[in-house]
């Protein structure tokens, strides 16, 4: 059974984007430089990792996406950098 990542990109439009992946650098890179990127990411190049969580299965990620995707940016921010509470 492979690992599965949640993580928070930061685009060059200081914007932030969550998804859901196996192999997070690839990943990483594809939204960087392919076309395989998701259309919000192809639009607001350079994107940098903010923050990944592992997980054990696609459902935990999945969730864990849906459950960050609802927070606010202050609270996401505060997910990237705890110290800064």
């Amino acid at each position: 059974m492979s690992s599965w990542y949640v993580y928070l990109l930061r685009c060059a439009d200081d914007s932030l984007y969550c998804g859901v992946t196996t192999e997070l650098q690839r990943r990483v890179k594809e939204h960087n430089f392919s076309n395989k990127g998701a259309r919000y990411t192809r639009a607001r190049r350079p994107v940098s990792l903010a923050y990944s969580e592992k997980v054990s299965s696609r459902q935990q990620a999945c969730r864990r996406e849906a459950e960050i995707k609802k927070l606010s940016r202050k609270q996401k921010l505060k997910l990237i950098n705890p110290a800064d509470s």
